[in-house]
């Protein structure tokens, strides 16, 4: 059996890898006999988890420490990997912005289309070519499953997900008959440093940040998209397949918190009580012998049409009568 390192190549690259997945997908990948280039904004950690890794499995690391929304990020992946047999790509970096859009700040919307769009981007740009010279390699993508719809409180993240996702399912058709394996992984919630400091419980299909990486490495080669996990699985075709649009984006408005969407009801929508009275006429209701019928509040209906009706008996008297 093929091993991964011949498979693939010596050396593998890991975008976003100080902590949480990213980590894990270095952790993955050492395990595997392969060298790693991480990349990742905070130097401490990222030495830490290189110190580590070397220790643990004797694989060589090269650390690089740069904000990936950089704007010569080509020129920095060109130096670091102009001398190695690179065949593994994985980016996981992202940048989240919660809340409104309207009440973000420019500058973070703009960091999060430089980290989520633009840096993929030209990583896989700058690198592609190399592994499309050798003729083998992966490509992993990591993505959502908020950008399978648009999504409230994450309307640029989930945005900017599934433009990760379409890309990958696009370079999967380009580059599948180069020897090239690209897989975009739409995960569900994972345990990240972040939110375990913030004291945020487990959900439901929630996986640890070890078993996706491990289950999006064994993806590779058997089709553009993995969702990892049965439950989020489930959740992915109930979204995509069985609910109507508007359905999907109230389900995952209520999971993101949107306080406008309890039980994934839509509440900017005024209640029939609070409309206004000119939106929509009330029928009167009529019982069925000519007496006004009482509505659900108590109330009985306003006078109009309904009112001049008549009962059966009566209509049937009033016939006799002109004949």
């Amino acid at each position: 059996m093929t091993s991964f390192r011949d498979r693939y190549g010596r050396w593998a690259l890991v975008a976003g890898a100080s902590e949480g997945l990213g980590a894990s997908f270095a952790e993955c990948l050492a395990e595997q006999g392969l060298d790693l280039v991480l990349i990742a904004r905070r130097e401490s950690l990222l030495d830490d988890l290189a110190d580590r890794l070397r220790e643990r499995y004797g694989v060589e690391v090269r650390p690089l420490a740069m904000d990936l929304a950089s704007p010569d990020l080509a020129g920095a992946l060109a130096g670091v990997t102009s001398d190695l047999d690179l065949g593994v790509l994985v980016y996981n970096a992202a940048f989240v912005p919660v809340g409104r859009f309207v009440d973000a700040d420019a500058d973070a919307l703009e960091r999060a289309v430089d980290v989520n769009v633009r840096a993929p981007v030209v990583m896989l740009h700058t690198l592609l070519p190399g592994l499309e010279r050798r003729g083998r390699g992966a490509v992993i993508l990591m993505s959502s499953l908020a950008g399978l719809q648009g999504t409230a409180r994450v309307a640029a993240y989930a945005a900017t997900k599934a433009f990760n996702t379409v890309l990958g399912e696009g370079l999967w058709q380009e580059l599948r008959e180069q020897g090239i394996d690209v897989v975009a992984c739409c995960a569900g919630a994972i345990p990240t440093p972040g939110d375990k400091r913030s004291g945020k419980g487990r959900v439901p299909g929630m996986l640890d940040p070890d078993a996706v990486a491990r289950r999006t490495l064994d993806a590779l080669g058997k089709g553009p998209r993995f969702v990892p996990g049965w439950v989020n699985r489930l959740f992915a075709v109930l979204l995509t397949r069985l609910l109507p649009r508007k359905a999907a984006i109230r389900l995952m408005a209520g999971n993101t918190g949107d306080r406008r969407n309890p039980r994934c009801r839509c509440r900017s929508r005024p209640r029939r009580s609070q409309r206004a009275s000119w939106s929509r006429p009330r029928r009167s209701r009529r019982a069925p012998w000519g007496r006004p019928r009482r509505s659900r509040r108590g109330r009985p209906p306003q006078r109009g049409r309904g009112l001049k009706r008549h009962s059966w008996r009566r209509q049937r008297r009033m016939r006799r009568r002109t004949r």
